[in-house]
């Protein structure tokens, strides 16, 4: 399977890149946990969980549609969908409509899953139809109601941004039967992408692609503004301080790129290793994973 991806991107004319592993910044996410490492002279290395900065860089020095597959580093609990170290599928396109990332994202799915029909949704539509409420205009009270009847964790402490990601992973999620996709999530969950209006509203243009519940699939059409990417960024720090974690160290080399110039791109994350379990039925990463954390 390694080699039929490549012969995906290969056929597609999109250049196989290989960035480092090391770096001397941090994804600031305050929901993904950073794996550091120790240098010499008292320094600190972060082992990057995505190679989305370094390529961006590529990007902004003209490389045009690149694309990497990457072993990628996140400091999570090994499970059934979720291994530490796991192999990472990131593509760029420039130039290309939103809705072609997309496209072009479900038929790599579709190499490992076969010809299956996907249903599309966006952020709003997905809450209505399988939460039955509004994210917009639902008060924090009528979603912690929503939590408590269906049994999710929670907790009175949580905002409406927490509860959303809640009611989204244990409840909406598990109703994903077959190949979906979530697109135009609220601006607080941008990340990296660009925001447009639609009937919804503001949103991100973001979205995610499902089998049977698990998430495969991270896309965005990317943000090319440096100062409102640093805004994010210091954003993101300022809620991490607020949960108790470590502020990370901002990538400025990202940023002088975006400031030198990112070409209007749209980028994807795929999780390889969730692929190949669906594609072998397996239940768990561990029955496909030689080399599992635990069997290290």
């Amino acid at each position: 399977m390694l080699a039929n991806v490549r012969t995906f991107f290969s056929q597609r004319k999109i250049l196989e890149v290989d960035t480092p592993v090391l770096s001397r910044a941090a994804p600031t996410d305050t929901h993904i946990e950073v794996m550091s490492v120790n240098l010499q002279n008292g320094k600190k290395g972060y082992l990057h969980t995505s190679p989305e900065y370094a390529m961006k860089r590529l990007l902004s020095e003209g490389s045009g549609d690149i694309y990497q597959m990457s072993h990628v580093f996140r400091a999570e609990e090994a499970g059934r969908l979720h291994n530490p170290e796991f192999i990472m599928i990131e593509w760029y396109r420039v130039g290309v409509p939103f809705q072609f990332l997309i496209d072009e994202t479900l038929e790599l799915i579709r190499l490992f899953l076969g010809e299956i029909p996907v249903q599309t949704h966006t952020y709003v539509g997905v809450f209505k139809k399988f939460a039955g409420i509004d994210p917009r205009t639902a008060t924090l009270g009528e979603m912690q109601s929503i939590a408590r009847q269906n049994h999710l964790p929670s907790d009175n402490s949580w905002d409406k941004e927490t509860l959303l990601h809640f009611i989204l992973a244990f409840l909406i999620e598990p109703q994903l039967t077959g190949l979906h996709v979530i697109r135009d999530f609220p601006p607080p969950q941008a990340a990296l992408a660009r925001l447009h209006e639609t009937e919804d509203g503001l949103v991100a243009e973001r979205f995610e692609a499902y089998f049977n519940g698990i998430e495969l699939a991270n896309g965005f059409h990317e943000l090319t503004d440096p100062i409102e990417q640093r805004k994010r960024f210091m954003d993101d720090n300022l809620e991490r301080q607020k949960c108790g974690k470590e502020v990370l160290p901002i990538d400025e080399n990202f940023l002088s790129a975006l400031e030198q110039g990112l070409p209007d791109s749209c980028g994807v994350a795929v999780g390889f290793d969730r692929l190949l379990m669906l594609q072998l039925n397996k239940e768990s990463l561990k029955e496909i994973l030689p080399f599992a954390w635990d069997s290290i």
